[in-house]
C-alpha cells in the first residue's frame, strides 16, 4: 500500500521588511519552512503518542472509479507547529483567534549558528539583537523574527536534536534558543508579531520555567517551533 505523508502548510514569504511595499507573489520566492509529518517526526519527549496515519480507502471502488481517503492524528507539540498563546497563558489567544496578519508578515532572520556550534545551550541575547540591528536596521513592529541555529540539520536524530533521547524525560535536553532578555526586547519593545526557531522550543533545552514562552504568551505573541 502506498504511503502518503501530511506536511503542515506553513510558508512564509521572505520579502522586504518594508510594511508599505506590496508583495508581488509572481516575483517573490515562497519558502516552505516545515518538516514533514510522518513516522520520523520528532515530538516533545513527554508526549504520550506520536504521528498516526491510517488508510481509510485507496483503490478502485465496486462502482468502478478510483477513491482515496486517509485519517491522521498527532499531538500538538511535535513537528513544525505553532504554539498559540494559550499554551502558556490562561487568557491567551487560541490558534483560531490569532489574526492572520500576525502570521503573514515580513520575516527577520537572526543567525546564531556559529555561537550555537560552540555552545549547545546558547541563548540569543539582547546584545545579539542590538548588534543585528546595527548591521541591518531596527527590527520593525509586526515582523516575524526567526532564529537560525543550524539545528534543523539534526532533524530525524532524536539525541542530536534534543541533546538527549531518554524516553519520557524532558529534564536532560540541550539545544539553543531565545534568551529571556532578547525575547523581552523583541516582544515588549520591538512588538514583533511572532517568534520562530529551528529548534524544538522558543526556550532553550535546559529551561525549567519556560520564561520565553511565558513572556511571549502574556503578550499574545505565538511561537513557531521546529522550523527548517
Amino acid at each position: 500500500m502506498r504511503k502518503q505523508w501530511i506536511a503542515l502548510a506553513l510558508v512564509l514569504c521572505l520579502a522586504s521588511i518594508s510594511r508599505a511595499q506590496t508583495i508581488d507573489l509572481a516575483r517573490s520566492r515562497i519558502v516552505d519552512l516545515t518538516h514533514p509529518f510522518n513516522a520520523r517526526t520528532l515530538y516533545w519527549p513527554t508526549s504520550p503518542s506520536t504521528f498516526r496515519f491510517d488508510t481509510l480507502a485507496f483503490g478502485v471502488t465496486p462502482a468502478g472509479f478510483f477513491y482515496s481517503a486517509f485519517a491522521f492524528s498527532s499531538p500538538e507539540h511535535g513537528g513544525t507547529h505553532l504554539d498559540a498563546p494559550i499554551h502558556f497563558a490562561r487568557s491567551g489567544l487560541t490558534a483560531d483567534r490569532i489574526p492572520l496578519e500576525q502570521l503573514i508578515a515580513p520575516a527577520v532572520i537572526i543567525d546564531v549558528t556559529e555561537k550555537a556550534n560552540r555552545d549547545a545551550d546558547y541563548r540569543l541575547s539582547a546584545e545579539d539583537v542590538r548588534q543585528f540591528e546595527q548591521r541591518h536596521g531596527r527590527i520593525p513592529a509586526g515582523s516575524i523574527v526567526l532564529l537560525r541555529t543550524g539545528w534543523s540539520r539534526r532533524w530525524g536524530d532524536r539525541k542530536a536534536y534534543f541533546g538527549d533521547d531518554t524516553p519520557g524525560d524532558a529534564s536532560k535536553l540541550h539545544f539553543p534558543s531565545y534568551g529571556v532578555e532578547a525575547a523581552r526586547l523583541l516582544v515588549q519593545e520591538r512588538r514583533v508579531a511572532a517568534l520562530g526557531a529551528d529548534v524544538a522550543s522558543i526556550d532553550y533545552g535546559p529551561s525549567t520555567d519556560f520564561a520565553v514562552h511565558q513572556l511571549a504568551a502574556a503578550a499574545n505573541v505565538p511561537g513557531l517551533e521546529n522550523l527548517t
